[in-house]
């Protein structure tokens, strides 16, 4: 007599296999947790407080931008006039210029110390990390303290005219704020100081990421340091050099802090930017339709220069 014996089917299986609680009984289905139902929806208060404080008042602006408004009561449109009277006037272009020279000077500047602090301080020295904090401190104080210090330092009776005297160098004690020369170069000074450490800081998180094999083949073919730096570790960092340029340029072309404790735009105009001249016009003078246009042109100086640092440090080796 022979018995046959009925495999269980693979659903059997799985379930015979599947752990059972402890007492017996079988566990209550698990419900769906809060967080899962509707996921898309959690980011919705996100976006409209993105949306409605940042790009709709940016639009509330642009419009305003082509009226007359004071700020209060009724306005008129009155189309590209305040732009016309934007590049008709000498000071307003002077702020320009201002503008463009402290973005691009501060940019230049702070990419260049900034890479060589990195390159320092990315040997094996003992100090290196307290020198790291040393050098980032400015970083994280407030610019307006920064530049009432340094309009300290800067005084015609301060610390710098006072160290120029002690060691016979009399003649080259200035004014330093109070020379139109001058003045601009003393704030581009301050803002170099101040945002060298983020350059910093950005391009050592480069050199982590620079391939050590490849430096050692290039020295052992007898490539010079330069060489190897050119070859090697600028290709290697350029993300970092992207990344470093683009928040340099953006800070830069917004620089307002410090112009106004170090100068308040002067003398004679000499430290205005299109940042000061904004706030003069729409919140000093009352003319905010002005103050709007002068808003909008440095937006879209911004975006511009934005636009144009994209595409000057753009990976060109994929696209080939």
């Amino acid at each position: 007599m022979t018995v046959t014996t009925q495999r269980p089917s693979a659903a059997e299986q799985r379930r015979a296999r599947r752990p059972r609680p402890s007492g017996g009984r079988s566990a209550p289905p698990r419900g769906r947790s809060l967080i899962g139902y509707g996921r898309g929806w959690w980011i919705l208060p996100g976006v409209l407080l993105v949306l409605g404080i940042h790009y709709g008042a940016t639009s509330v602006g642009g419009f305003f931008a082509f009226t007359d408004w004071s700020g209060i009561g009724s306005f008129e449109w009155i189309g590209l006039e305040n732009f016309r009277e934007i590049f008709q006037d000498p000071q307003k272009l002077r702020a320009l210029g201002n503008t463009l020279f402290l973005a691009f000077g501060s940019v230049l500047l702070t990419n260049v110390f900034g890479l060589a602090l990195a390159l320092a301080l990315n040997r094996g020295l003992r100090t290196r990390y307290t020198l790291r904090v040393l050098f980032f401190m400015p970083v994280v104080l407030s610019p307006l303290a920064v530049a009432y210090v340094w309009k300290f330092v800067f005084d015609y009776n301060g610390p710098l005219n006072q160290a120029l005297a002690a060691v016979g160098l009399e003649e080259m004690q200035r004014a330093w704020l109070a020379d139109p020369q001058l003045a601009i170069w003393a704030v581009l000074g301050v803002i170099v100081w101040q945002q060298t450490g983020i350059a910093m800081v950005i391009y050592l998180a480069g050199l982590a990421s620079v391939p050590v094999e490849i430096e050692e083949a290039a020295a052992i073919d007898g490539a010079s340091h330069w060489q190897r730096f050119l070859a090697v570790t600028v290709p290697s960092i350029r993300p970092a050099i992207a990344i470093a340029t683009t928040l340099g340029l953006v800070n830069g072309l917004r620089i307002f802090d410090q112009i106004m404790a170090l100068t308040a735009g002067g003398p004679a105009g000499a430290t205005e930017n299109l940042a000061t001249e904004v706030y003069k016009e729409a919140f000093s003078l009352g003319q905010f339709g002005y103050g709007a246009a002068l808003a909008l042109l440095l937006t879209a100086v911004i975006l511009a220069s934005a636009l144009l640092q994209q595409y000057v440090t753009r990976d060109r080796s994929k696209e080939s």
